[in-house]
């Protein structure tokens, strides 16, 4: 067995809108997190579990800092498994938050997340893909405080296997969308808005009162020549659970529809 030596890093510094209990909310609890990151369960004490659902992988920790509003921490033993590696060979992926208010209604977000490993080269791609994954869940995250503070969403998410890289099945999506800069107006499978972020993996749709909420629509390379192509939605309203159960299936049937260029 090597000893893990190798220092891994990654830290974030982020302003979001809300005062330091409304952002406590969206970031160390279950209902929070649940509506702008992926499901997650969270038993809200020092020394709490702490269980984030990722598709057919979990990715289980303990809380190790609760100190409400201002600092959550928290420990993953197993995040080697999520790259299909032996956990032995690194130490727990120690993650903190740090919450600052700010005059004007706003807070300061730093958040690290560290870990020592063998030097292996999955690990430092761990951390980098670690780091490109939180940039649309910020944007997520923004959106959730500034217009749907301390509400539940309803969560939608439809994926499947493409083949071709993320940079090809993204363009695919934004052309089947019809997207081509921010703030253009879309609809789609009976959700309206505007495009909030247009980005080479992903596009963010902020969705009207019809069926108020965000939208994601993007992909990551899977490997071999094979990207994941996704819809993740948070959507808030009492329509809103009829609407995933009617339309889950149909946008798994969209995102096979799409036309990706050879790469």
């Amino acid at each position: 067995m090597t000893t893990p030596a190798v220092p891994l890093r990654l830290e974030l510094t982020f302003e979001l809108p809300g005062t330091a209990e409304q952002v406590w909310d969206a970031i160390a609890t279950a209902t929070g997190i649940s509506s702008w990151f992926i499901p997650t369960d969270v038993e809200e004490h020092d020394g709490g579990s702490i269980l984030f659902h990722m598709g057919e992988d979990d990715s289980p920790g303990t809380i190790t800092g609760w100190e409400p509003p201002a600092r959550l921490a928290y420990e993953e033993p197993d995040w080697a498994l999520l790259a299909s590696h032996d956990p032995s060979t690194v130490t727990p992926l120690a993650t903190e938050f740090l919450v600052e208010a700010r005059s004007g209604g706003t807070c300061v977000v730093r958040m690290v997340s560290s870990a020592f490993g063998s030097g292996a080269d999955w690990e430092q791609e761990f951390f980098d893909q670690m780091e490109e994954g939180w940039t649309p869940f910020l944007d997520h995250l923004r959106l959730y405080l500034t217009l749907f503070p301390g509400q539940t969403a309803t969560t939608l998410r439809a994926e499947i296997d493409v083949k071709g890289d993320a940079l090809a099945v993204t363009a695919a999506i934004r052309d089947a969308l019809g997207v081509e800069r921010p703030a253009q107006e879309v609809e789609v499978r009976g959700l309206a808005g505007r495009v909030e972020t247009l980005g080479e993996r992903q596009v963010l749709l902020r969705l009207d009162d019809r069926v108020p909420g965000y939208l994601t629509l993007g992909a990551y390379d899977k490997g071999d020549g094979v990207s994941i192509a996704l819809v993740s939605g948070y959507l808030f309203s009492d329509e809103a659970p009829a609407y995933v159960a009617r339309e889950q299936d149909a946008w798994v049937t969209w995102l096979q529809g799409l036309e990706v260029a050879p790469t």
